[in-house]
C-alpha cells in the first residue's frame, strides 16, 4: 500500500467519501490505494482505521447505500449503548433494513432485511439513520432470551437517561409485524424494572422472580445514620436488611477494593448481610439461587 503521494481536495480530509465522488474531484486510482485511506468497504473510502469501529464501518456503508436504508437489530442496539451478549458485541457485520416490500439490500458485510414500518420507526444516531428504541426491542426478541431482553428493556427505561417508556414500548408492540415476538416481548415488559444499571444486575433479577424468591428491590438506596452517607445496593430485600452485589471487573483496583472493604464493613454495623457475586457465580444457576434463597433464610 502505498504512502500518500498528494494531499486529498479539502472536501474530502477526514471524510468517508464513494470512489466516484473521489474520482469527480481528480483523486487518482493510485490516491485511493494510499494507507492514509480505509478501503474496506468496496466502493468507499474512509481515514485509516475508521471501519474498525462500529460508527466508522456503518459510516462506511451508509455512504454507498440508499438513503432509505437505515442500521437496524443488533446493529442499532450497539450504537445505542444498550448491553448485548458478547456473541453480538463482537459481530463485525452489520444489520441494515428497507421497508417492505423494497428488496433487502445485500453485500458483503451486511445482513439485509425488508420489514414493514410503524410511524417513528427510524431516528438519527450520529448522522446515521437508525431503528428507533421501541423498534430495536422488537427486533432483539428474536435473538435474546427473556433475561437479556430485559436487560435491554432495563436500560432503555433506565430512569435517568430513559430513550424510551413502557408505555412506548408497550404501543410498538402493539402496533405487530413480523419482527416482533409477543409472548417474549410482554414477559420482558412485565419484568423490567427502570433502575436497573447492568445486564448482570438485570438477568440476576430475573433469576431470583423466576426461582419464585420475593421480588427485590434495585438499586435499593440507603443513608448511613452516623455519617449520613448514602449506598446503592444492587438488590436488596430491605425488610430483611439482606442484599446482593454484583462485583464486576471494575471492582478489580485496588482504590476500588479500598472503597468498597469499607462500605461492606460500614453496612455491616448497620445490621446488613451483604452476598457479593461476580461471574463466575452466575454460569451455575441452580446453586446461584440456592445460595441466595439460603441468605434469606437465614434473615
Amino acid at each position: 500500500m502505498p504512502h500518500p503521494s498528494s494531499p486529498l481536495p479539502p472536501a474530502l480530509v477526514g471524510a468517508t467519501f464513494q470512489t466516484g465522488t473521489a474520482e469527480q474531484h481528480g483523486v487518482t486510482a493510485k490516491r485511493l490505494r494510499s494507507r492514509d485511506l480505509d478501503a474496506r468497504i468496496h466502493g468507499v473510502r474512509a481515514p485509516a482505521g475508521a471501519t474498525e469501529h462500529l460508527v466508522g464501518r456503518c459510516r462506511a456503508f451508509a455512504a454507498r447505500l440508499s438513503p432509505e436504508v437505515f442500521f437496524s437489530h443488533s446493529t442499532a442496539a450497539r450504537l445505542l449503548g444498550a448491553p448485548l451478549p458478547f456473541r453480538l458485541e463482537r459481530i463485525t457485520h452489520v444489520h441494515v433494513t428497507v421497508e417492505a416490500p423494497t428488496r433487502a439490500p445485500h453485500a458483503r458485510g451486511i445482513y439485509g432485511h425488508s420489514r414493514r414500518m410503524a410511524p417513528g420507526d427510524v431516528i438519527d444516531v450520529s448522522g446515521l439513520r437508525v431503528s428507533a428504541p421501541e423498534r430495536v426491542w422488537c427486533e432483539m426478541a428474536g435473538v435474546l432470551d427473556i433475561p437479556d431482553l430485559v436487560a435491554v428493556t432495563d436500560y432503555l427505561i433506565h430512569h435517568r437517561r430513559p430513550l424510551t417508556t413502557t408505555t412506548a414500548l408497550a404501543e410498538r408492540l402493539a402496533f405487530g409485524d413480523r419482527i416482533s415476538r409477543s409472548r417474549r416481548l410482554t414477559a420482558a415488559l412485565e419484568l423490567s424494572d427502570d433502575r436497573a444499571e447492568s445486564r448482570p444486575e438485570s438477568r440476576l433479577r430475573v433469576a431470583c422472580v423466576w426461582a419464585g424468591l420475593p421480588w427485590p428491590s434495585v438499586n435499593h438506596e440507603i443513608v448511613d445514620t452516623e455519617t449520613g452517607r448514602g449506598y446503592r445496593l444492587d438488590l436488596a430485600w430491605p425488610e430483611l436488611k439482606f442484599a446482593i452485589e454484583y462485583q464486576g471487573d471494575g471492582h478489580r483496583t485496588r482504590a476500588q477494593w479500598r472503597r468498597d472493604m469499607s462500605r461492606r464493613e460500614r453496612l455491616r454495623i448497620a445490621g446488613w448481610t451483604i452476598l457479593e457475586l461476580n461471574s463466575d457465580d452466575l454460569r451455575d444457576h441452580a446453586a446461584l439461587i440456592g445460595l441466595i434463597r439460603s441468605g434469606l433464610a437465614s434473615r
